[in-house]
């Protein structure tokens, strides 16, 4: 029973506080809130209830006088873990400091009930506002029901898709001529390139930020050199035997993201083709797995983190009715190329 009570009294909840100070818990939630609906007397006697029994106020508890959950959803359909966990740390770390809890809420992007699925969810778990991940950021259907119903959203994108309070993107096309050059000046010029899945916006955005740097260094990128991958570790692997068991393979392969240029980089081992020393390797994301692999793959940085947590502090400023406020927030973030061990001279004879 004591030891019952103990752990009880580690953990004080806002009955306990509503108890001791002799007042409602709508009173106590009125406090937490800065409500002007309570009398500097009560106020001072439920603060020092809360200071003596070092309670930390929870969403639900702050929720109680206000018309605020404190909850905030994360909307995603992506296989990629490791670009969920570093968006899920940018999220969570502003949620800490505004005092608000994450629900994650997988969907399927393909559904046809996707929009009223996820209107209700929104509704049946009171969410204050939600962040909205690829490929479910690139539907306008979807974010125009949300604005039409008076949800907070921010998407999280390749490319401008919507006002600037709603957004935050990623420079992925601006940012491409930076491996581009890096490949040319290797002396590279039987370049290929595995893509992203078509219906990603990411796919078409660094695809063409890739043509247009090679193009502007005089360096052709042949619709042979083009296959389509769907960001797994397989479809790099099976991109890379098709074009490394050419007669003439290329001799630099950029990869659209870290998984797949690791299958690049295994199938090459497989085929006992050096990396760097016969083909160049570069992938995109820096995941964990970028610096783990052998060689280290040369990539691009995402600041996933940041974004993310850039998407909140844009969201709750819109739930506190300053959407000027969230405008004036940057809106795009560019990637930074790392260059490690995995790209290399050209070999000789290119």
């Amino acid at each position: 029973m004591n030891s019952k009570t103990n752990k009880n009294k580690s953990k004080p909840t806002i009955n306990d506080v509503a108890r001791i100070a002799e007042v409602s818990k709508r009173t106590v939630s009125r406090v937490i809130n800065n409500s002007p609906k309570v009398n500097e007397e009560t106020r001072e006697k439920v603060q020092r209830v809360i200071k003596e029994l070092k309670y930390v106020p929870s969403p639900q508890a702050r929720g109680l006088a206000s018309s605020r959950s404190y909850l905030l959803g994360l909307l995603y359909d992506d296989p990629n873990a490791l670009f969920i966990h570093a968006i899920q740390r940018g999220i969570l770390s502003v949620c800490v400091e505004a005092g608000c809890e994450l629900v994650v809420h997988p969907c399927d992007h393909q559904s046809r009930n996707l929009v009223s699925g996820v209107k209700n969810s929104i509704t049946r778990s009171k969410l204050d506002g939600v962040v909205i991940l690829p490929p479910l950021s690139a539907n306008d259907k979807l974010a125009a029901a949300l604005d039409k119903e008076g949800f907070h959203y921010v998407r999280l994108a390749a490319l401008p898709v919507d006002r600037p309070e709603h957004m935050v993107i990623s420079d992925d096309r601006g940012v491409m001529g930076e491996i581009s050059r890096h490949f040319v000046e290797l002396g590279h010029r039987d370049i290929a390139i595995i893509t992203g899945p078509k219906y990603r916006l990411a796919t078409e955005e660094r695809l063409a930020g890739f043509r247009d740097g090679l193009a502007e260094l005089g360096v052709k990128l042949p619709a042979a050199n083009v296959l389509e991958g769907d960001f797994s570790y397989e479809s790099g692997m099976a991109c890379a035997r098709k074009l490394l068991s050419r007669k003439r393979p290329p001799t630099a392969i950029f990869a659209s993201n870290d998984e797949m240029a690791a299958g690049v980089i295994r199938t090459a081992w497989e085929m006992n083709i050096r990396v760097p020393e016969a083909l160049s390797v570069a992938g995109y994301d820096d995941s964990p797995l970028a610096s783990k692999i052998v060689p280290p793959l040369t990539t691009y940085r995402r600041p996933n983190e940041t974004m993310a947590a850039l998407a909140v502090q844009k969201l709750l400023a819109c739930i506190d009715g300053q959407p000027a406020v969230a405008a004036a927030l940057p809106a795009s973030l560019s990637p930074e190329l790392i260059i490690r061990e995995s790209t290399g001279k050209a070999p000789l004879g290119e």
